[in-house]
């Protein structure tokens, strides 16, 4: 019998430059195990101040249209109050507010029942954290796939 509910944790280097990572892939691969043909939800979170989950089309332009938005709505600058690391540093902090840092999608069959173009993202824009955990965990109807 399956477990309701399963956790693993993903290790992502996301180097010294901002970037959004589509871990849609580490999402499915997870749910295969974790899920095993059956329905639930499967909950991603950032334990991170300055990182979030995003639900985006990668690949044709809008991760970085995200990343340039960050940019005209959270600037790095002098303006922010929380002053220490690189210099901006304190729109990092701001950042979950924008992009929280966990989202709860659907499961079904096993699978993830996102839309056509959607995938689920880090969007990390601290640029002096190298590297991030990811935590995966899926609640699911106990019994026989």
């Amino acid at each position: 019998m399956p477990d309701a509910f399963t956790t693993r944790v993903l290790n992502i280097a996301t180097g010294s430059d901002e970037r959004v990572v589509d871990i849609t892939g580490d999402c499915e691969s997870f749910l295969r195990e974790a899920a095993a043909g059956r329905e639930g939800l499967l909950n991603v979170f950032v334990p991170h101040a300055t990182a979030g989950i995003a639900v985006i089309e990668t690949g044709a332009g809008s991760d970085d249209d995200l990343l340039s938005t960050l940019h005209t709505l959270l600037p790095a600058d002098d303006r922010w109050q929380h002053r220490h690391g690189s210099p901006g540093h304190g729109r990092d902090h701001v950042l979950p507010a924008f992009v929280p840092p966990h989202a709860t999608l659907p499961v079904v069959d096993g699978r993830l029942a996102l839309g056509t173009w959607q995938s689920v993202c880090l969007v990390d824009t601290n640029v002096s954290n190298h590297n991030r955990q990811v935590r995966l965990s899926f609640l699911g109807g106990v019994g026989e796939a």
